[in-house]
């Protein structure tokens, strides 16, 4: 663990011989808006395959920093460096590599599930939109309503074909803020069922949640922000949800 405004273990950790690289490293990460420090000194070092909850009391800066690593928020100091590259320098292939679940679903209301998924397919080139549309929706178990539009799905359901959306380009990394958000239960267990495919599959995902004890049991690493700085930053099996809610309480 780390403590607060200190480089993280995991950050000075060197790849073993044959094992790739990290995907993410980030020292001394920092962004200021209107004078004011949303995110101080982060340090963030999140190696390929790895799953990271990001934890925090509302306005800790974990929406932010999702931002930040999805190349939408440029950071005001520090390094950034994303598949070994460092991200102000990173060509539109490279950015591809990347998925974003974001608040908002970034589908089209109007236009039915498979058009949005074969849309968004058709931005990033892929040769077969269609068929990969299919697969996906097979995958977040909506192939039975491809053909309806968006603005009649559940809240539930509009999320697993966001995250369809999100994997139509097949990124590396995923990213997602708050995922689980406004899910029932039904819809959140699928949705648990969904990220461990991901994981088996040796993708590289990091999400915001606010629920400590789901995230717990079911990602390997977690970052607990605190005011925009790291508070902890440790393997989930090392952590009680009793210790990131004293520590989130504290802030």
């Amino acid at each position: 663990m780390s403590a607060t405004g200190g480089p993280s273990d995991r950050a000075a950790q060197t790849p073993a011989p044959g094992r790739p690289g990290p995907v993410v490293e980030a020292a001394g990460l920092s962004l200021s808006l209107e004078g004011r420090w949303i995110l101080a000194d982060i340090a963030l070092n999140v190696a390929a395959g790895r799953t990271v909850a990001l934890l925090g009391a509302n306005g800790a800066g974990k929406s932010t920093l999702l931002r930040v690593l999805a190349t939408l928020t440029p950071s005001s100091a520090g390094e950034l460096r994303l598949f070994g590259r460092p991200a102000g320098r990173m060509s539109a292939e490279a950015r591809s590599r990347i998925g974003l679940i974001a608040h908002q679903p970034m589908l089209y209301r109007d236009l039915s599930v498979r058009e949005n998924l074969v849309f968004f397919g058709r931005l990033y080139d892929l040769p077969d939109p269609a068929g990969r549309a299919g697969e996906l929706l097979e995958l977040v178990q909506l192939a039975h309503r491809s053909a309806d539009p968006v603005k009649t799905l559940s809240r539930g359901m509009v999320q697993r074909v966001s995250i369809a959306r999100a994997m139509m380009h097949d990124p590396a990394l995923l990213l997602a803020d708050e995922p689980f958000d406004g899910l029932d239960a039904p819809a959140a267990r699928t949705l648990e069922g969904l990220l461990a495919e991901l994981r088996a599959a040796g993708k590289t995902l990091i999400f915001s949640n606010h629920d400590i004890r789901q995230s717990l049991a079911i990602t390997d690493d977690v970052v607990v922000l605190d005011r925009g700085r790291v508070a902890i930053d440790g393997p989930a099996a090392a952590l009680t949800a009793e210790a990131v809610l004293q520590e989130i309480a504290g802030a």
